[in-house]
């Protein structure tokens, strides 16, 4: 076989020697780099298992695959593709492509915990020749397909994160075309991609090279214009040739990446070692076989290359990591972005890819059954044709290379009808375009193509016309005018993954929403309206979309009337669903579980146990548990993990959140529980130890705020009843308050207001206080911070409400305009700060405080100025004492009724001339008059 083929290119040895000696003035590396590249190339021609080199998405590597499958037929195509998504491609014929084949990893092993979740995916389109040899295989009876390529996991073994760092950074030459951040550039999210045939030069130089002497702006115009065009009519052996030529090139002159290099001949060694198991194992003849693999990789160099290599490889064991596989949507825009390809040049290249088919009539190979794929029309049935048997290679290369560039002729019918659709495009879309501007497209795309030496304008450079031509200052709509050509294009096709092809959890999903009657796997938003108070059957429906609102992306599900609290039924909700639109979110939740209750339960679980975890945040994980899943069990789970959590906090930082949410949960359990949880008692007991302890401190700390201390006091006081019902003891927090003694001025308003809770402190030395402080002009400039705290004294003392009315208002009436004045926003931004739980308290008491009416505000008084006199109060009310109740003696029945229900004897009295009542009382009303002044204040 060798000798057979020892000759074929040895005409263009001698010519590449002869040219090497006359450009670099005698033999030097470029002769070595000349003749190296023929000898990769004839190597790669004599290898008896035939190698197929492809560029991924590439239309003249789709058409040349489809010849090539129909005229060899083999019997075993081996696939570069990580080996362990073999299984997946089955479901390909439920989808409507693009799709990406995607495993996903959420429990690592082996990796570095930051890397998690693990994605790797690789997105397949039609005008693919993976594709094509995929839709082969599958379909054509007696024909195995094996995948060889590394396995997802090997991926990051061989920490392709930095290797995909490094491409990511060698691909930013793509020039100011970068794609946008669109939502279907999405799709793909983060995971690593991997492609068949990555064919972009290494060498910065080289690519800076060809595209300034083509004479185009990105890597993608130059592969359309000089791989794609030519090789799109040529024959299989010109094809192959100049493919491996091309990858041999780009893979001498790629820098020296030890990393980078050290991965691509591991990928290479990895393959042939998969391939030549398969050969024994299965006892097939090599030329029965076709290697589908990227042109990068079918120049190799490595020992283990080819059948007959050698066997020295070792493939590392897989680690412990449980891999998920699937499938997702993809997108043109999605792929372009995946691999820094140029914005709609996939688009362009499906375009490509069905003038191909229609100009020289192959017949491309798509799945039975494929979901968006046009149904083949009817032929007759004929024997099928009988393998081409492979003749000797001959040399293509020299005449390719030595013919001159055909210049395709203008067709003038298919720019005008671009420069026509484009005018009106953008008229649709704002701009204000005419007939006029259909013209100068026309002209000037004729024009640029004729300066970057082309007689027929490609779609980048009616692109660029478009854009000078019709382009303004300003964008009038969503899409400018470049992203209009690409739609005209042929537009960003987004794929979609069929209902066979889904995951359990995402089945289960649809199922469970089928009484909705919507259409959820078509992409956009639809508005689902349930009725629950007439159809209780809908209820199950908002479980799960709220329960999707929560695990997926902001606009999967989202609420336009509804709500969900803690303790209430809904009775009617409108939704707006566009879980078509993300689907891939959707289908990556299938991997961490089979139901959606069940990733709700593990991510619940993860928040809680997670390191990192507050108190605040395992009290939202224990509310979420009791509002999306109604489970007692993990919310008492969850709430001795908070237990844990509240006495690990050294800190006062969640404190205002802590209070917030064990407020809510206890009002939920005292109105559908019969008893509190044990959890929760704990942690108020707990609660209530802890924040005593860490009260001086707080008041003390510059790094505590005065709202985190105000809410350590309302946990204190609003729990007291019930923390002392458990055995907790008052002393613990008098001793707390006694021994804080802050320096700033919000936290001492603060702590005399805790002190006034406490009866340390009366209102008579609390209005001193505050009066002492307006009265005193060193200072009175820090009078709005005090008011500041006692804002902030609202949440734990509400009963203080009126005389922060009254405070507020001596502080309109009595501060000098140049303290009052920069003072306000400061009270706006507390008021608001504090939520809707202080201002309405403010605004009803200054209701029911000052006159509802303008015309009575002239003579009001305000209450707290209006005080009767002490004396006048005691004779009224020694006035009253001798009263007697009348209508009680005139009406006894009641009395009676009341005493002998609770078992008591006794006569009327006579009502005598002499006083009655409590006589001891009216002859000393001294020690009654003080009691009277301490209960009910000043």
């Amino acid at each position: 076989m060798s000798g057979t083929h020892e000759g074929t290119f040895e005409a263009l040895r001698a010519q590449l020697q002869e040219a090497a000696s006359t450009f670099a003035d005698g033999p030097d590396a470029l002769e070595g780099i000349l003749l190296g590249i023929v000898d990769d190339v004839d190597r790669a021609v004599r290898e008896p298992l035939e190698i197929f080199p492809v560029c991924h998405h590439s239309p003249a590597s789709a058409i040349a695959m489809a010849r090539r499958l129909r005229e060899k037929q083999p019997k075993v195509v081996y696939l570069e593709l990580c080996e362990d998504l073999a299984p997946l491609l089955t479901e390909l014929r439920n989808c409507k492509l693009p799709v990406a084949v995607q495993a996903f990893a959420t429990e690592i092993d082996g990796f570095p915990p930051d890397w998690a979740p693990l994605s790797v995916v690789a997105p397949l389109t039609e005008a693919s020749a993976e594709y094509q040899a995929i839709a082969y295989a599958l379909d054509t009876p007696g024909v195995e397909l094996v995948l060889v390529d590394r396995s997802s996991d090997h991926v990051f073994q061989w920490d392709a994160r930095a290797t995909h760092s490094a491409e990511a950074g060698d691909a930013g030459t793509e020039g100011p075309d970068v794609p946008p951040a669109e939502e279907e550039a999405q799709l793909h999210g983060d995971a690593v991609g991997v492609e068949i045939g990555d064919l972009r030069p290494r060498f910065a130089e080289l690519e800076e090279h060809l595209l300034r002497h083509g004479r185009v702006r990105h890597w993608s115009e130059w592969w359309h214009q000089y791989v794609e065009l030519p090789l799109g009519d040529s024959d299989h052996d010109t094809y192959r040739q100049v493919m491996l030529l091309i990858g041999s090139l780009f893979r001498r002159l790629a820098p020296g990446d030890p990393q980078r290099v050290r991965v691509d001949e591991d990928r290479e060694r990895y393959m042939w070692t998969r391939m030549r198991e398969h050969l024994a194992a299965t006892d097939t003849d090599p030329a029965d076989c076709l290697y589908v693999c990227g042109a990068f990789h079918a120049a190799s160099r490595v020992e283990e290359f080819g059948v007959h290599g050698s066997d020295t490889f070792e493939i590392s064991p897989r680690s412990a990591t449980k891999w998920q596989h699937g499938l997702i949507p993809s997108s043109h825009a999605a792929i372009e972005a995946q691999f820094a390809l140029a914005a709609g040049s996939v688009s362009i290249a499906a375009t490509l890819w069905a003038k191909n088919v229609r100009r020289t009539r192959v017949e491309p190979y798509r799945l039975a059954g494929q979901a968006g794929a046009k149904k083949p029309k009817a032929r007759k049935t004929a024997a099928a044709a009988a393998p081409v048997p492979d003749l000797p290679p001959s040399d293509k290369l020299t005449g390719f290379l030595r013919q001159p560039p055909v210049m395709d002729r203008l067709d003038e019918a298919e720019l005008l009808g671009w420069s026509v659709e484009i005018v009106r495009a953008a008229r649709r879309n704002g701009y204000l375009a005419s007939t006029a501007d259909a013209i100068a497209v026309f002209e000037t795309s004729i024009l640029l193509a004729g300066m970057r030496d082309r007689a027929k304008p490609t779609p980048y450079d009616f692109q660029d016309a478009a854009v000078t031509c019709i382009e303004k200052d300003t964008v009038p709509g969503r899409r400018d005018v470049r992203r209009l050509v690409e739609i005209m294009m042929g537009g960003d096709r987004i794929g979609q993954v069929g209902y066979d092809a889904l995951p359990p959890l995402a089945r289960d999903v649809h199922d469970r929403l089928a009484p909705l009657n919507l259409k959820l796997q078509q992409r956009g938003v639809q508005r689902a309206l349930l009725d629950i108070a007439s159809q209780p059957e809908l209820e199950q429906c908002s479980d799960v979309l709220w329960m999707l609102r929560y695990l997926m992306p902001h606009g999967a599900a989202r609420p336009i009337m509804g709500e969900r609290r803690l303790g209430e039924r809904p009775i009617q909700e409108s939704w707006d669903l566009a879980l078509g639109t993300h689907q891939r979110a959707l289908i990556e939740l299938g991997y961490e579980g089979v139901s959606i209750e069940q990733v709700l339960e593990q991510r619940l679980r993860r928040t809680a146990y997670d390191p990192q975890a507050t108190a605040a945040t395992v009290l939202q994980a224990v509310e979420d548990a009791t509002l999306y899943l109604r489970s007692r069990r993990l919310a008492d789970e969850l709430g001795t993990r908070a237990l844990e959590a509240l006495s690990a906090e050294r800190s006062v930082d969640g404190a205002p959140e802590v209070l917030r949410r064990v407020r809510r949960l206890l009002a939920y359990y005292r109105t559908s529980e019969p008893v509190l949880p044990p959890w929760i008692e704990s942690f108020v007991k707990t609660g209530y130890a802890h924040y005593c302890t860490l009260l001086p401190t707080a008041f003390t700390d510059d790094d505590a705020t005065v709202r985190q201390v105000a809410a350590m006091l309302g946990f204190l006081f609003s729990m007291e009843s019930l923390a002392l019902s458990l055995g907790c003891d008052r002393t613990q927090l008098e001793l707390a308050v006694a021994q804080s003694h802050p320096r700033d001025p919000s936290k001492t308003a603060l702590l005399w207001a805790a002190q006034t809770q406490l009866g340390h402190l009366s209102r008579a030395d609390l209005r001193a206080r505050c009066d002492e402080l307006l009265g005193n002009p060193m200072v009175v400039s820090a009078y709005p911070r005090y008011l500041s705290g006692l804002l902030h004294a609202l949440e734990p003392v509400p009963n203080l409400t009126d005389f922060v009315v009254e405070a507020v208002s001596n502080a309109f009436g009595r501060l000098p305009d140049p303290v009052l004045l920069p003072w306000l926003p400061t009270l706006i931004t507390t008021v608001r700060s504090g939520g809707a739980e202080l201002a309405p308290l403010l605004i009803r008491e200054a209701g029911r405080i000052f006159p509802g009416r303008l015309a009575a505000l002239d003579a009001w008084v305000p209450p707290w100025r209006a005080q009767p006199e002490p004396g006048t109060a005691h004779r009224t009310r020694r006035a009253d004492s001798g009263r007697r109740a009348v209508l009680l003696a005139a009406h006894p029945e009641t009395c009676d009724a009341v005493a002998s229900l609770l078992g008591c004897d006794g006569t009327w009295e006579s009502a005598g001339p002499g006083p009655t009542g409590a006589v001891l009382a009216g002859r000393h009303p001294d020690t009654a008059m003080a009691l009277e002044a301490l209960l009910a204040g000043p």
